[in-house]
């Protein structure tokens, strides 16, 4: 082997002067290769002839310098990933911090709710303009029921405050289903029928023959919440109409169905008589789910934080 080596040396090295060889400076070569001489154990000595004048083993290695324009793409490039997937983590920590803010805003809202539904009570106004500006706001009417013409909103389950601070901890609860009461109230002062949630009854409860006690048929004072239409909800059936199976407020079909004006209050607790409908069934229901979101966001944040932090600071391999 090392005799083939000697022999070749010549004609390599005759190929890496001469022009349109290996190792030809030509147009269009990027760099030139040299021929790395390795001799094991001790130092390369030349001869007039220009062969290498060891005996020992001769290792020929062809080897291409790195370009250093190539070596500044490839760093502009690290740079560029670098502070681009830092953009990860800050985005998702400022959606996170702003989530924080809805979340005090809604708080917010729904205690402004709770308080206006304590209010005091004021006179309920036939206009619509009004009506809109009075939802979950106290009013007072006097009147009387025409149970003739009952609707029923179902399934709905007893709203009892008691009930649910009693099971907040829990992981189970069994609250009572049934459904909730909507008479035609005609008002004798404004001359006009609305329509009055009476409250919860049981399942058991539901036709107005099991509870003829609670139907009252005398004039009286009644105290209620303004409650607006709503737009059926994701995954929530639609009203039967014909078989009088109501699953969401809309005001626009329940005043057509029973004659009433498109007009709806929710009768409070005390509007409750033995043997009728358990009043007080107002539920200030807005969605607020932005404390699943603020863990998201977060979680997301301080994980892609971490993996950065590995990758770019520490070096490691991920």
């Amino acid at each position: 082997m090392a005799a083939l080596l000697l022999r070749a040396g010549p004609r390599l090295l005759r190929e890496r002067r001469g022009p349109g060889r290996l190792g030809a400076a030509g147009p269009g070569r990027a760099s030139q290769c040299w021929i790395r001489r390795t001799f094991f154990g001790s130092h390369l000595t030349k001869g007039d002839s220009g062969l290498v004048q060891k005996t020992k083993d001769v290792c020929l290695r062809f080897c291409r310098p790195r370009s250093s324009t190539a070596a500044a793409g490839t760093s502009g490039e690290d740079a560029l990933l670098k502070w681009g997937l830092l953009l990860v983590p800050l985005t998702t920590f400022g959606l996170g911090t702003w989530q924080v803010q809805r979340r005090k805003w809604k708080l917010d809202l729904i205690a402004q709710l709770a308080s206006r539904i304590r209010a005091d009570p004021i006179p309920l106004t036939l206009d619509p303009m009004e009506l809109k500006e009075l939802e979950y706001r106290p009013v007072k009417v006097r009147g009387r029921f025409d149970h003739s013409k009952e609707l029923y909103i179902l399934p709905r389950s007893l709203l009892d405050p008691e009930r649910e601070a009693r099971e907040a901890g829990r992981i189970t609860s069994h609250p009572e289903n049934g459904a909730n009461v909507v008479t035609p109230f005609y008002c004798t002062e404004l001359g006009v029928t609305i329509l009055v949630n009476r409250g919860f009854v049981p399942r058991n409860k539901l036709k107005p023959e099991t509870r003829l006690k609670g139907q009252i048929e005398d004039e009286i004072d009644l105290t209620g919440v303004v409650r607006l239409t709503e737009k059926r909800k994701p995954f929530v059936p639609e009203n039967d109409i014909e078989k009088n199976r109501w699953h969401y407020r809309d005001l626009e079909a329940m005043a057509k169905v029973t004659g009433a004006e498109p007009i709806f209050i929710d009768a409070d607790f005390r509007s409750t008589v033995p043997g009728g409908p358990i009043g007080g069934q107002t539920r200030v229901s807005l969605r607020n789910e932005h404390m699943q979101y603020i863990v998201t966001w977060y979680g997301l944040c301080a994980a892609t934080s971490f993996l950065w932090y590995k990758k770019f600071i520490q070096k490691l391999p991920l």
